[in-house]
């Protein structure tokens, strides 16, 4: 692997720059300070964002070009996502488009493909992904929601939770189950379920920052048409282990955290008694190298998909470190700027805008959305250093 960009990927990352500096605002409204924002003001510019990149093509280019993608690189794809991370631009990363997409694509019907790809490529609708319940998250496999066939239907019946983004989605993917009897990773089926379903009832989850992106997901006779199934019944599991692996091999939790890094090493710099404290600035240090080390792992992933390998307890390991240096940084930036490091933004006198606030708060979040530092442990311990369960 090669630690620096290729002639081609230098020119599409100065691209990228250049229409980020030219469509980004100007000035302290920076979309990194609250992910969880909701303001009428964040929303129109998000669907504006979103329409703008798909426009160019870049919402789908890691699409192949039979289903109107541009058959980019996972490379490519993973400079895309670093520098749109890197500016906390807004829309890049789209739960249609990079979850429910593949999905079809892999595995639904010509007439489901035409159904709900066109939507996902001009962004014209939004998607969630219907996963976790109350008792099943990191052991997702003992999900309890039902899907029971009637007919030219299926009847749904359970609850889903932390789902991100349902207030605002049109569709989700969700994995219910369809053979109680069966051992439980053999019973599960794939559906597509419109949320504006009669059952459905979405309620926002407040955490302790105030915000709601999580939400609660109730399905009570809910009906869906048969046409929704995608893949075959009760293998279902299979077709979201890729959408899992995915997700966890995403290059944006790391480049986010050096957003934080350099502002705190500037803050630092400004302030001369924090700048003559070896500590801190020992500690900012290894921050930077872990930062390094975050990306290179991102890369590494996106390199071995690229020679057509299955990144899977590499893409756990990444995943790991990645959420495990977003917590840390939490912790340093309160550790530098100490308490005004804990006023939210809004504050006058919040330093870095509330930045560092809003990391540490978030910060429980980290290891445990996308897989539990703990499941991703055993999957590298297992998968990838091949040590017994026992």
């Amino acid at each position: 692997m090669l630690f620096l960009d290729s002639p081609e990927h230098a020119a599409f990352r100065a691209e990228l720059r250049e229409f980020l500096a030219a469509e980004l605002p100007a000035g302290d409204w920076d979309m990194r300070n609250d992910r969880d924002h909701v303001s009428p003001e964040h929303a129109r510019f998000t669907e504006e964002f979103r329409k703008k990149l798909a426009a160019r093509g870049w919402l789908t280019m890691g699409w192949p070009r039979d289903f109107g993608g541009a058959g980019a690189s996972y490379m490519t794809q993973t400079v895309y996502m670093e520098e749109m991370s890197s500016a906390g631009a807004p829309g890049a990363y789209d739960q249609g488009v990079w979850l429910a997409g593949p999905a079809l694509m892999m595995h639904g019907t010509p007439e489901q493909r035409d159904r709900w790809l066109p939507s996902m490529r001009t962004a014209d609708v939004h998607w969630c992904q219907l996963f976790s319940e109350p008792g099943a998250g990191s052991d997702l496999a003992s999900l309890q929601t039902r899907a029971v066939r009637d007919g030219d239907e299926y009847v749904l019946n359970g609850q889903k939770i932390w789902t991100s983004g349902a207030l605002d989605a049109d569709w989700g993917i969700l994995l219910a189950r369809t053979e109680p009897d069966a051992p439980k990773h053999r019973g599960i089926s794939y559906f597509m379920l419109d949320l504006k379903t009669p059952g459905v009832t979405v309620r926002p989850l407040v955490n302790m920052m105030g915000s709601h992106h999580f939400t609660e997901v109730f399905l009570e006779d809910v009906r869906i048409p048969r046409d929704c199934l995608i893949g075959e019944e009760n293998r279902g599991w299979y077709i979201a282990t890729t959408t899992l692996d995915q997700e966890r091999s995403s290059i944006n939790r790391v480049v986010m955290t050096r957003s934080t890094l350099g502002a705190l090493i500037d803050y630092v710099k400004g302030v001369p008694v924090l700048k003559a404290r070896a500590e801190l600035r020992h500690e900012l240090a290894e921050r930077y190298l872990e930062f390094e080390i975050g990306r290179w792992l991102c890369y590494r992933v996106a390199q071995m998909q690229s020679e057509g390998k299955v990144p899977n307890s590499e893409a756990s390991v990444s995943k790991i470190f990645g959420t495990e240096l977003q917590r840390q940084m939490g912790i340093t930036g309160l550790r530098v700027i100490g308490l005004p490091g804990t006023l939210e933004p809004g504050s006058k006198y919040a330093p870095l805008r509330g930045q560092v606030e809003r990391w540490a708060m978030a910060a429980p979040s980290y290891t445990i959305a996308g897989g539990t530092s703990e499941v991703n442990r055993n999957i590298v311990a297992t998968r990838g250093l091949g040590l017994p369960r026992d």
